[in-house]
């Protein structure tokens, strides 16, 4: 069977919770499962693992081990085979193949994401994606998956879908052009965008980054209520999914935010945490809070790889603005980031100048 095709829904309703959700839904998470044979002695995952997957036997025989000599025996088809094996992390037991045996697994955020959406009584939303299968892939799926919808409530994000607006662009159109005002919020549903930058010694356009199905952009000007820092280009012709402004920021961006005063931010550091500046090199140069890391908000995506994910931020800039946008973006893409309230300012009498 192929990927395209998912995993068979009958064996899929066979399983506890998987058999409880709608078809369409049931039909998206399908493409998101894998099947894996174990061999004989195989172990799938030992007591004391905190590897986020859910697993179910399907055929043969696995044996749970616990660490008190407790074992039980879980045989494809089973009653007990119905649920999860060992689903409280970290695992209380390990898991062995006793014989060739067929296995489904899924990464147990993706499924967590699809039963809340299934949950949230969302048939709109479902039909939506049905309607616009044929050009956008599993986009949603690709979209929620992102951690920006973490912290977002469950009735938000039904919202969010039932009030974005579809809108083809061929390739070479211009969705958003550096110094216009922010109007809209992007997904990227079919195709591909360039992302650039036009600074004083470089007029064709700075290149940051390139986007691609399930990619957003557009955050930015609107959080920061500031001009569009970037231009953002159609690669190819494709189908993007755009939520005006207002309602990016009732449903999205205000339950995002993790404001933070002067002094929980410096506990946040204390503890292991960095100072993130997303002021302009003169800014920073003139002024900037001890062992800060300055990385302008426009270079954020391309300096992404050179943070570390382990660790918090505190963001912050002059007033809170850019910084709230520099948070969201690093939100999205996993990290753990604040926002300093007050910017800078609440930060004076600590201030110092670079080097």
């Amino acid at each position: 069977m192929s990927d395209e095709e998912g995993v068979d829904l009958a064996v899929l309703r066979q399983l506890a919770p998987l058999g409880a959700m709608k078809h369409v839904n049931l039909q998206a998470l399908s493409r998101k499962v894998h099947l894996i044979t174990a061999r004989l002695g195989q172990v799938l995952f030992k007591a004391g693992d905190s590897d986020r997957r859910s697993t179910w036997v399907l055929k043969g025989t696995i044996e749970l081990r616990s660490d008190d000599g407790a074992v039980q025996y879980i045989r494809g088809g089973s009653p007990e085979a119905r649920n999860a094996l060992s689903p409280k992390l970290p695992r209380q037991c390990t898991a062995r193949a006793l014989e060739e045996s067929e296995i489904l697994v899924v990464d147990s955020e993706t499924l967590d994401i699809m039963l809340t959406w299934d949950q949230t009584g969302s048939y709109e939303v479902a039909e939506l994606q049905a309607e616009l299968a044929d050009q956008t892939g599993d986009w949603m799926t690709s979209l929620l998956q992102t951690k920006i919808f973490d912290r977002i409530p469950p009735a938000n994000i039904q919202a969010i879908f039932m009030r974005m607006q579809s809108v083809g662009y061929r390739a070479g159109e211009v969705v958003i052009q550096q110094g216009s005002e922010g109007d809209y919020f992007y997904a990227i549903v079919s195709g591909k965008c360039l992302v650039t930058r036009e600074t004083p010694l470089n007029r064709q356009g700075l290149r940051l980054a390139e986007l691609s199905v399930g990619d957003t952009f557009g955050e930015e000007a609107l959080i920061a209520e500031a001009k569009r820092n970037a231009t953002v280009t159609m690669v190819s012709d494709g189908t993007l999914m755009r939520l005006a402004k207002a309602d990016f920021r009732e449903l999205m961006s205000d339950p995002m935010q993790q404001w933070r005063d002067y002094a929980e931010a410096c506990e946040l550091v204390a503890k292991g945490g960095k100072w993130l500046d997303v002021r302009l090199p003169s800014e920073y140069q003139n002024v900037a809070i001890p062992g800060a890391i300055n990385m302008p908000l426009y270079f954020i995506r391309l300096k992404l790889s050179t943070l570390d994910k382990k660790l918090p931020y505190v963001v912050y800039c002059d007033t809170g603005r850019r910084s709230s946008a520099a948070a969201f973006i690093l939100q999205e893409h996993g990290f753990d980031a604040y926002t300093l309230r007050g910017g800078i300012n609440s930060a004076e009498a600590d201030l110092r100048r670079p080097g």
